[in-house]
């Protein structure tokens, strides 16, 4: 098996009238891998997408597919597909229509066709609906139909911008087990844009975190949650976000380095038996376990979590305390110095 990866990235740039879009975005995307491209709105993930996809053409750098140069070639010349956020469906078509219309208009015949279909809505659970509109579809069945239109469509990439935002909170998460679910049967490589990191954590192999059209760290979702390349990455990455502390409030910790600690790694001690002492701003049940904020001058996004339910009155002074292994240290440029 080549070791070469499918798609490549490298050193790709775009500005629109002197505003930047992105750039120095270098990538590499192993076939039949899932890659995620997460981040806050207007970091540059869906232009970055837009310049693989071909809908947009990269100011400097080139982009590689299958070891062909498709840095200025069309779209329909980079043997991939695409489902968006909106699904892109024809309201006036069936579903069936809807799945086989690309290979009509490549006329693909018409056995084939029909055999790709029945395979689509087979994996995706639309069979019995051929005959309906998008309008009789819910939404997570429209999303399904946009699926099936990728997948008949054989090639080998996929992108997806945003595919499950119009979707509410249970369904997001029964879809994003059928796009995982598919990409993994059919061996797809996909590319996903999204600001969800629920989203991203779950399905990718690889998490490539953006900000201000530049990559901020690449790596699987247990490098960007475990090892934080910088504070950025600390804060967004996780839910509770890793708490920042100034060094100076914590004996044995170099001055004017900041330190970064998780939740669960946190323990609630006897008045006087702690390394931080705390005043609790708010409790929040979430069912097996209890997120308790806390104050504490120098702080910022300090939890701590409790097995249970733990309501700890507003105001109250607690004692806390934890280890130095688990502690992430970070300089003042905001970049992890942990382990060096």
């Amino acid at each position: 098996m080549s070791t070469k990866p499918f798609v490549v990235l490298e050193n790709v740039g775009k500005q629109w009238n002197g505003q930047l879009g992105v750039e120095g975005i270098s990538l590499e995307i192993e076939e039949g891998s899932f890659v995620a491209l997460l981040g806050p709105s207007g970091c540059g993930k869906s232009t970055s997408l837009r310049l693989l996809a071909g809908l947009e053409i990269p100011d400097q750098g080139k982009i590689f597919i299958d070891g062909a140069d498709v840095t200025t070639s069309a779209a329909s010349d980079r043997n991939l597909s695409m489902v968006f956020q909106s699904y892109a469906l024809f309201p006036h078509l069936s579903v069936a229509e809807n799945v086989i219309f690309g290979l009509k208009v490549r006329r693909v015949p018409k056995a084939e066709r029909q055999e790709k279909m029945e395979r689509a809505l087979k994996i995706t659970g639309l069979e019995g609906l051929e005959k309906r509109k998008p309008g009789e579809l819910s939404g997570g069945q429209r999303q399904r139909v946009a699926l099936a239109r990728a997948i008949v469509a054989g090639q080998r990439l996929c992108l997806m911008d945003e595919p499950l935002s119009n979707l509410d909170a249970k369904l997001r998460s029964s879809v994003r087990k059928d796009i995982k679910k598919l990409q993994r049967d059919l061996g797809i490589t996909v590319v996903y844009v999204t600001h969800d990191q629920t989203e991203a954590m779950s399905m990718a192999d690889k998490v490539v975190l953006m900000k201000d059209g530049h990559i901020q760290q690449i790596g699987s979702p247990n490098d960007l949650y475990n090892h934080p390349q910088n504070t950025f990455v600390a804060e967004f990455i996780g839910a509770p976000a890793m708490a920042l502390i100034d060094s100076n409030i914590i004996n044995g910790i170099e001055n004017g380095n900041r330190i970064g600690l998780r939740a669960e790694n946190i323990t609630i001690v006897p008045l006087g038996e702690g390394r931080l002492s705390c005043r609790v701003s708010e409790a929040e049940f979430l069912g097996s376990e209890t997120l308790i904020g806390l104050e504490h001058e120098g702080t910022t996004g300090l939890n701590v979590l409790q097995p249970g339910l733990s309501m700890l009155p507003s105001g109250q002074k607690i004692d806390i305390t934890f280890d130095d292994q688990d502690l992430h240290i970070f300089n003042s440029a905001g970049e992890s110095i942990t382990g060096q």
